[in-house]
């Protein structure tokens, strides 16, 4: 795609983001590249479940659910989704067209999906329906500043936030605060309920890359000039301190009240001092090029801390070519705190922007090199392989279990536990169409490394993750944020282990409890009707019809609408369309109105 192609995408993206809707908008589907119908929609073979036995950290008390928290799964930051996606059993793709790349994907308590997703002119609030994409409520956040970032690499202001235990997204903004953003009428809207100056802390020209809660509730900030800090969440007290290197990433926290950041130059544990005051713990340095190299949005590591099995914290450095790192995380060792130090990819082409995927004793590691944004993957473009395994050995040190030759521009990659998948997003060659730009969902088996299958996400500019990460949702859908948009992936019939939709009972019993009820208005030539019953969050879309003629469509639940049907006896039908694509039938006599 052309310069000036790319501007009209942006000012498009910019146009839509300038309203919120009142009601739910159906998705507009990202537009495919002139390519798409021309390239493979499916390879390989679809998969057998194997588990693999991953310890789930311990569940955040002011965080969401591990899962469904922020953008690296939970708080430790393990990018292992306990739950499976999909299997490659007949996959169906949607997409919307949104305002920019909804990076960080997280889930309500009811299932709806809560995004910030970051355009050309700042980032937006949004909640969307899981299975349909439908908006149902949008909250533009503060825009970008002028001239501040480079579009493509800047995360900060929003590309991390994470969803609170009430439901609640959390989000550091553009101009140096954090706001924490309550849903109002039952999803329809949203309301900011508490707005955290951080000014005095974070100066004019910095900005906050990210913030989260240690296990007592305390908000911690990082800055991209190296500032870290603290809020009171009562009383809004600030207390800060500048680390003096810069940060590019988000960190980890850990049960025990600890907090791990990474800089552009070492990896540090803090802790809460007196007043909340930052206090450095230990700092360990780590060898660096101090190139930023393709593929890299700093001349730093590029990895938010894995922490990992028994009290273990995993990142890379920034040598070339670079190294996966592990470290005993406790306060005090009494050996060298450093245990693996493990080379990947090859020298002149290593480079990762990605948290790594963290297990009890392995570890995950993407190749970003060449990836310098959108222009680098277009035109048949693409960059250096590949995905690495590196296991922790018994006695100490580590090696390399398996190398993949896919190609992961610069997708944040995610484990299912329960399937034994590692899920990318891969920009291939096309020998038979060199200009084509084809993105694949690619699955890897954890154990052995081998590509499972891939599934066509899209074709052309659209379809570039650009940075955002796969998400696996609790139904076993994989969504993907693009510079479209979002994209989903699922298989037709979910698989072993997801969870039913959003506000379901689940299976027959869900959909025996549908009902329609019709109750007439005042006059009695109206009547208000709606579907009702436990197994309405299985509904997409509902026809409400009269007779033989179709009087009314709604695609949003609560599926309630007024209709004429005059003073007579007449039958009312729902024609029910659910998720799965069944169809079902409700019907119910209206008896005459009586006349007054």
């Amino acid at each position: 795609m052309t310069a000036r192609a790319l501007s009209g995408l942006l000012a498009a993206v910019a146009a839509l983001a300038a309203a919120g809707p009142a009601r739910a908008v159906p998705p507009q589907p990202i537009q495919e590249g002139p390519d798409a119908a021309t390239l493979p929609a499916f390879s390989g073979r679809p998969a057998s479940p194997h588990p693999v036995a991953v310890p789930d950290p311990p569940r955040h008390p002011f965080m969401a659910p591990n899962g469904r928290s922020n953008l690296h799964v939970d708080g430790y930051q393990s990018d292992v989704h306990q739950g499976p996606g999909p299997l490659g059993r007949d996959v169906e793709k949607r997409s919307t067209f949104l305002e920019g790349v909804c990076a960080s994907v997280t889930f309500d308590s009811r299932g709806r999906i809560e995004t910030v997703c970051v355009g050309v002119e700042g980032p937006k609030l949004l909640l969307l329906e899981p299975r349909t994409l439908e908006t149902l409520a949008a909250l533009p956040l503060p825009p970008r500043i002028p001239g501040v970032g480079n579009l493509f690499t800047d995360f900060a202001g929003g590309g991390y936030f994470y969803l609170d235990h009430r439901d609640r997204a959390v989000i550091p903004t553009t101009t140096r605060h954090v706001y924490v953003i309550r849903q109002t009428g039952g999803g329809t809207g949203f309301e900011i309920e508490r707005d955290y100056d951080l000014g005095t802390a974070v100066l004019p020209g910095d900005k906050i890359i990210s913030a989260l809660p240690d296990w007592s509730g305390r908000l911690w900030f990082a800055s991209t000039s190296g500032v870290v800090g603290t809020i009171d969440p009562a009383s809004g007290a600030v207390r800060s301190r500048p680390l003096g290197e810069g940060i590019a990433n988000s960190f980890a926290v850990e049960d025990t009240g600890a907090v791990y950041i990474v800089t552009d130059a070492a990896l540090y544990r803090l802790e809460a001092g007196a007043a909340g005051v930052p206090a450095v713990v230990w700092r360990e340095a780590y060898e660096n090029s101090g190139v930023q190299k393709p593929g890299q949005s700093s001349a730093g590591s590029g990895t938010t801390p894995t922490l990992m099995g028994d009290g273990l914290v995993a990142i890379t450095d920034n040598a070339d070519p670079m190294n996966v790192l592990v470290y005993r995380r406790a306060a005090a060792v009494p050996a060298p705190r450093l245990i693996c130090r493990q080379p990947v990819f090859e020298k002149g082409a290593s480079a990762t922007d990605q948290s790594l995927i963290g297990t009890g004793r392995s570890i995950v590691a993407e190749n970003n090199y060449g990836y310098s944004g959108p222009g680098a993957t277009q035109g048949g473009k693409t960059t250096s392989p590949g995905l690495e395994r590196v296991d922790l050995d018994p006695g100490g040190g580590c090696h390399s279990v398996w190398w993949s030759p896919e190609r992961a521009p610069s997708v944040v990659p995610k484990l299912s536990a329960a399937n034994g998948l590692v899920y990318t997003y891969t920009k291939d060659p096309q020998p038979q169409d060199p200009s084509a730009d084809a993105w694949y969902l690619t699955t890897l088996d954890f154990e052995s490394g081998r590509t499972v299958y891939k599934r066509l996400g899209g074709e052309g500019l659209g379809h570039n993750n650009n940075y955002a990460p796969v998400t696996l949702g609790p139904d076993g859908t994989a969504y993907v944020g693009v510079l479209g948009g979002l994209i989903s992936l699922r298989d037709r019939v979910s698989p072993p282990g997801a969870k039913a939709p959003a506000g379901s009972t689940g299976g027959r019993k869900g959909l025996r409890r549908l009902r329609l009820h019709v109750r007439r208005l005042r006059g009695g030539r109206r009547a208000r009707v709606r579907v009702m019953g436990g197994g309405t969050r299985l509904v997409k879309r509902v026809d409400f019809v009269r007779g033989r003629r179709r009087v009314a469509r709604d695609r949003r639940w609560p599926f309630r609408r007024v209709v004429r049907v005059g003073r007579g006896r007449v039958r009312m039908r729902a024609r029910i369309l659910l998720l799965d694509g069944r169809r079902v039938t409700r019907t119910r006599v209206v008896r005459r109105a009586r006349h007054r």
